[in-house]
């Protein structure tokens, strides 16, 4: 028998519920009673945050978990992205932080699959801030 899950939200707070959005007016519990897809406001990526390659992977994943009638189209688009990917990372650990982000979002698992995505910002963060990691400039 599976568990419910309860959510304790905010006044104002969203929750993004198999696609639809949900505003409270006040301060709630809500307990989940069965299986959902659902994504919680803080969680929730904009399209302005979108400004480094894992923001832009993890803005497709949560697309998948978002809008249910495109998630196959935001499928195919993160796995072409995480093959880009692939080429584009050295450090270790965020291929091996790719590859379980792959295997997750293969299980669907997305939500776990954001949990590790946002994992990996601060090391894509020091990367990008090393300017020996950085490619020239064009002139």
């Amino acid at each position: 028998m599976k568990k419910s899950m309860q959510l304790n939200l905010r006044a104002g707070e969203k929750l993004y519920i198999n696609g639809a959005v949900v505003r409270f007016d006040r301060k709630v519990c809500v307990e989940l009673m069965n299986d959902v897809t659902f994504l919680m406001e803080n969680h929730v990526m904009q399209l302005e945050e979108t400004t480094t390659p894992l923001r832009q992977l993890y803005f497709v994943a949560q697309a998948i978990l978002m809008d249910p009638a495109n998630a196959g189209a935001a499928r195919n688009l993160f796995f072409q992205q995480l093959a880009a990917l692939f080429t584009s990372f050295r450090n270790l650990d965020v291929l091996h932080g790719l590859d379980e982000v792959g295997q997750l979002v293969e299980s669907e698992r997305v939500y776990d699959a954001l949990r590790a995505l946002r994992g990996l910002f601060p090391i894509e963060e020091a990367i990008l801030a090393d300017p020996h990691c950085r490619p020239p400039r064009a002139a």
